[in-house]
């Protein structure tokens, strides 16, 4: 194990070695004299020369510095900040964007082998162009008030004059081009009907950020429905993101008028606003969320429907109350859903279970906790949200299993 072997590695030392392959979360494996090193900027087959940039009990990590024989997959990045010691956001930028998709593919298999015990095969998804899909995003100013992002693993600021991911609505190199205080976190809305919004808050406390420019609430168009989203609400990063999610959830749910549907960590309501037309007037669709400004927004956008109830708080205090339920959908943060979670939505006993995933690590761990309840994963695709990263997101069904 490397807690075994690094103390032999110092921090600045030079290795040439042989990439192996991607490990979750937009690292490579490497291996040295015994000792597991995690490496960015590679790409698995690759020739390398690392330097250690740090040592632990549990990690070695490492940058490339040089590529003695590179892949075949190699590309020079679009953006002139996407290097060891640069930008730390587009941690796949050095790679052809399809090979992206199968190294993302790779990850997926490797935490639902190792986590769930299961071998699959999935595909990721062609969204669209790697650049130009980003809809949201915070920025950080500098001590000289230059707007930029953090570099990897740093509280060091790279200052940047535009950023290639983010939507042409945003206007980046505009919003980079002014003079900022220092020590800003810079949060910037767009929505796919024009709007921009700026909110502001020092990045040394955790209080709200103040807007400063721009409505407070934008308004987005999903399958030709308007749906208020505020600044501070979620909404999924990738302008094309609502609509391919929501096509993914309703070919899993395959949902039938009248039924009764949950909209678990529903947000402003994305999932409910495509549901609630399939169910009807005789169906429902409870949304529960823990943003009360999300929640907020949701009451607004439904106002007009007696069959939809929504719920602010906690997931795991609100189920409890939940007596029957003929589908749940669930799009929980990063951590996943969890053993609780889980536990209470399987003694609804529902058909189906869609499960939107951003890591496929938690995934991979419900899936298994759903397995112990006599839910089996019938169907999962796998979409690239986050091009030039090595983020993944992925839709699950689950559908119970036949008890004899």
């Amino acid at each position: 194990m490397a807690s075994n072997k690094s103390s032999a590695l110092k921090i600045g030392d030079l290795i040439e070695l042989t990439i192996e392959k991607v490990a979750h979360g937009g690292h490579f494996i490497a291996r040295h004299e015994g000792a597991v090193i995690f490496v960015r900027h590679a790409i698995p087959g690759e020739k390398c020369i690392i330097e250690i940039t740090s040592t632990g009990s549990s990690f070695i990590r490492a940058d490339v510095v040089g590529v003695i024989e590179p892949s075949q997959f190699r590309v020079e990045p679009p953006c002139k900040y996407s290097h060891r010691t640069g930008c730390g956001g587009c941690d796949f930028q050095h790679i052809n964007t399809a090979h992206q998709r199968t190294l993302k593919s790779h990850v997926i298999t490797e935490q639902f082998s190792r986590i769930a015990k299961k071998e699959i095969s999935v595909e990721v998804e062609d969204i669209g162009s790697p650049l130009g899909w980003r809809t949201r995003a915070i920025a950080t100013t500098n001590g000289s008030g230059k707007l930029g992002f953090y570099k990897s693993r740093s509280h060091s600021i790279e200052a940047v004059d535009n950023c290639l991911i983010c939507v042409e609505g945003m206007n980046f190199s505009e919003i980079s081009s002014r003079k900022f205080k220092e020590d800003l976190r810079v949060e910037i809305s767009a929505s796919n009907l024009g709007e921009r919004s700026i909110a502001l808050a020092p990045t040394h406390d955790e209080v709200k950020a103040r807007l400063t420019e721009g409505p407070a609430v934008l308004h987005e168009v999903v399958a030709g429905k308007t749906l208020e989203v505020s600044h501070e609400s979620f909404w999924q990063s990738h302008i094309k993101a609502p609509e391919v999610l929501t096509a993914a959830v309703l070919d899993f749910a395959q949902l039938q008028p009248g039924e009764h549907v949950l909209d678990l960590y529903g947000g402003v309501g994305l999932f409910t606003a495509a549901m609630i037309d399939v169910v009807g007037d005789n169906g429902q669709v409870d949304l529960i969320e823990g943003s009360k400004v999300a929640t907020e927004d949701a009451r607004r956008n439904f106002s007009a429907f007696k069959n939809i109830t929504i719920a602010t708080g906690d997931v795991a205090k609100h189920l409890p109350r939940v007596s029957t339920a003929d589908v749940v959908v669930l799009d929980p943060p990063r951590e996943g859903a969890g053993k609780e979670v889980i536990s209470l939505i399987t003694r609804l006993k529902p058909r189906a279970i869609v499960y939107v995933a951003c890591d496929p690590a938690a995934l991979a761990r419900d899936t298994a906790y759903l397995e112990d309840h006599s839910y089996s994963l019938a169907a999962l695709r796998a979409f690239d949200l986050f091009p030039m990263t090595h983020h993944i997101e992925c839709v699950a069904l689950y559908e119970r299993a036949e008890v004899s």
